[in-house]
């Protein structure tokens, strides 16, 4: 245990080091110019890296990829062997190693130079190979290694990955990449349900139970039994949501009024409404502390569907 807690307090003494630099050292205006040039980089950006840079490399890449930034993870050695040709002239070359002096990084780092392609380097030593032909080098700081030997990447591979998101992070803020934007790269698992609409999951159409402010209670009985929301939208001519029927407003009705009377004296007026392009995940929120099950879709005040807490549930939301 003292030596899992001693792990933990070095490498957060790492990512402090790191903080620091962005703040103060010479780090933040490479930071700054490398988020400029991937920003406007009309290709992809290409991370390539060795042995532990390269598994911080794949997913660092995978993150900005998943971020609204095109990126590929190219593997130094088949750079060599043809996967050069995978560079564009519109791409940016993100090459990582902590010592900087990667033998196999060295055909990659000819290849950026003789066509133009730009060249952002992740390492700890700017004097290195690397840094050297970088040009744009993000110097890390060199940081104690977890390891009591000092050999096994720990602080520094944690310290590559922290750089990696905030890069991600900063491209996320200077682009405006939204929820809705993250959903269309993450349309399945629990993370995709959580970044639905209610417009996705809503019923519409032949689907909504709808009757006019004038219909019989017999009437808006027969169509909210008919639909499945165990409810019946009230609205007038221009779709415009004016209540709702409920079965609880059989209930209490059904004992005093005629069947015959207009639905619009029985009916639950203001009934809780949401936009459609709200998360369906808000949407759940909203049943909850509403103690509600169904929840009226509305655009302009215009009644444009119906999403019941079962449709969430199916869309594995909660």
């Amino acid at each position: 245990m003292a030596s899992a807690v001693r792990t933990i307090e070095i490498e957060a003494q790492g990512l402090e080091q790191l903080r620091e630099a962005l703040i103060e050292g010479k780090l933040r205006e490479a930071f700054e110019a490398a988020i400029e040039q991937i920003a406007a980089a009309k290709g992809r950006v290409i991370i390539t890296g060795l042995g532990k840079s390269g598994h911080v490399g794949k997913k660092i890449a995978a993150t900005l990829a998943s971020t609204g930034t095109p990126t590929m993870f190219m593997h130094p050695s088949e750079a060599s062997h043809g996967d050069l040709g995978m560079i564009t002239a519109n791409d940016v070359v993100l090459a990582m190693s902590w010592s900087g002096e990667t033998a196999e990084l060295r055909d990659t780092i000819a290849y950026c130079h003789r066509f133009g392609v730009p060249l952002i380097a992740i390492t700890s030593r700017s004097e290195s190979a690397l840094g050297s032909a970088a040009d744009i080098c993000l110097t890390m700081p060199r940081v104690v290694e977890a390891c009591p030997n000092q050999l096994a990447p720990t602080s520094s591979t944690t310290v590559q990955i922290a750089l990696g998101d905030a890069i991600a992070v900063a491209l996320i803020d200077k682009r405006g990449f939204s929820a809705a934007d993250f959903r269309n790269f993450h349309p399945g698992g629990k993370l995709g349900a959580q970044l639905m609409v209610v417009g996705d999951l809503m019923g519409k159409g032949d689907y909504m139970p709808i009757v006019g402010p004038t219909a019989s209670l017999l009437e808006a009985t027969v169509e909210m039994t008919r639909k499945r929301y165990g409810t019946a939208a009230v609205v007038d001519d221009a779709g415009i949501l004016l209540g709702a029927f409920t079965d609880g407003d059989l209930r209490r009705s059904v004992s005093t009024a005629n069947l015959d009377d207009a639905v619009m004296a029985h009916m639950s007026e203001d009934p809780v409404t949401i936009a459609p392009d709200i998360l369906a995940s808000e949407a759940l929120k909203i049943m909850n502390e509403n103690q509600i099950s169904v929840l009226f879709v509305a655009k302009d005040r215009k009644l444009v569907g119906l999403v019941h807490v079962h449709d969430l549930l199916r869309a594995g939301v909660a």
